[in-house]
């Protein structure tokens, strides 16, 4: 419109100014003649006449001249606004998409998203917001074919395709090819704080502790996660470590592993009892008698105090003694007169293990004390007292039983 406004001032203008000179060079005694030849051919006119013909012919001949060049322009004015048309509507279907994914409409999203990828300025987003949809509606060969074609089309988005891949596999419960995609994503971004974080999803969900053992520095370092996050899963990790080492009997790798576990985590409750448990159950429990019970006197537990009493030293009567100094400090514990009772049979010394054993179960009565009595008086043979203390033992047990699936139900 504007420019529709500016050329008729412009026609205007030059017919007001054709008039004017027209009118003046007419007007005067001499007005003057031109007389143009060419060849054989001539032209003859008035001053006034040629002058208006050139103003006229100035005026057709630029605006002439512009049309034309609009003209040469128009292919290429029209094929760019059919790329920004088509740009605009990928735009939109990028955001239709994002909308209907977000309200369930899977289907129609990744319709929508793939229908106008080829025009768009971001491609990945369409192909990556697809493959979302796809997954989500359990279409998981669509997926997998729309990470392909924006691997594609995007070759230096190899991480974001990547975290992406990974995150759907996650999802999906497909943890070994998370797994792998997040190993190959590591090895190429060792520190990048999304590979790092879905990382330890993937080793938590496989239950490979050590990779995660591994990567916990990196975590730290990189900030992925609280402080008070991280060392609630090196706790964990170094728990279940220390249970899958257990598993396996080996000695040597159970002191190695142990060295290496940070002191604060060795001084959490149940950390310590797993290893020394371990190691009593390997024979090995004379290498951890002296460093139990270190872990006694810092901290009282009855957990410890049962595996100090399993034992089987290479020095009975300096165990025993040792545990009668502890009594000194707590003379009513119920465990502490059991496990007495138990090294003092294992010292030869029936009367004063059946009397640390009967202190005990008149402070509280536990199935372990009624059998370690039993079994002691069976061997001195008062098989009617055995008995007893065997019957007891059993109600005891029932009773606990029945407490227990009451508590359930």
């Amino acid at each position: 419109m504007k420019k529709i406004i500016y050329f008729l001032v412009a026609l205007a203008l030059a017919s007001g100014f054709a008039t004017f000179v027209f009118f003046w060079l007419d007007g005067l005694d001499s007005p003057g003649w031109v007389l143009i030849g060419v060849g054989h051919w001539w032209v003859e006119t008035t001053l006034a006449a040629f002058a208006v013909a050139l103003i006229i012919g100035f005026f057709v001949f630029y605006y002439g001249l512009g049309l034309l060049i609009w003209l040469l322009k128009l292919p290429a004015r029209l094929k760019r606004r059919g790329r920004e048309v088509k740009f605009n509507r990928s735009q939109e279907a990028l955001i239709a998409g994002l909308v209907d994914t977000a309200e369930g409409n899977f289907e129609k999203a990744e319709h929508v998203l793939i229908k106008h990828v080829s025009h768009s300025g971001a491609p990945l987003l369409h192909y990556l917001t697809a493959a979302r949809a796809a997954q989500s509606r359990g279409a998981f060969d669509k997926r997998d074919e729309y990470l392909r074609k924006a691997a594609a089309h995007s070759p230096g988005a190899d991480v974001a395709i990547g975290l992406t891949q990974a995150e759907l596999h996650l999802s999906g419960k497909e943890f070994d090819q998370a797994l792998s995609t997040l190993t190959n994503l590591h090895s190429i971004q060792p520190t990048h704080a999304g590979v790092l974080k879905l990382l330890h999803q993937a080793y938590q969900h496989v239950g490979d502790w050590e990779g995660i053992r591994k990567i916990l520095p990196s975590l730290h370092t990189n900030k992925v996660m609280m402080e008070t996050e991280i060392k609630l899963l090196e706790t964990e990790a170094f728990s279940q470590l220390l249970k899958q080492t257990a598993e396996s009997g080996d000695v040597a790798a159970m002191t190695g592993l142990w060295f290496e576990i940070p002191p604060y985590i060795k001084k959490m409750p149940g950390i310590s009892a797993i290893y020394f448990a371990a190691m009593i159950n390997a024979d090995a429990g004379s290498q951890v008698e002296n460093e139990l019970a270190t872990a006694l006197a810092d901290h009282w537990d009855a957990t410890l105090l049962v595996l100090y009493g399993s034992i089987r030293s290479e020095n009975s009567l300096k165990q025993l003694a040792m545990a009668e100094r502890w009594l000194e400090l707590y003379p009513s514990d119920a465990v502490l007169l059991m496990v007495l009772g138990k090294l003092s049979g294992q010292c030869a010394n029936p009367d004063k293990a059946q009397q640390y054993l009967s202190m005990s179960l008149k402070i509280e009565p536990t199935v372990q004390a009624y059998q370690l009595l039993g079994d002691l008086l069976f061997e001195q043979g008062d098989k009617d007292a055995a008995s007893q203390n065997y019957k007891l033992g059993l109600q005891l047990a029932s009773a606990e039983i029945v407490s227990r699936i009451d508590t359930v139900s």
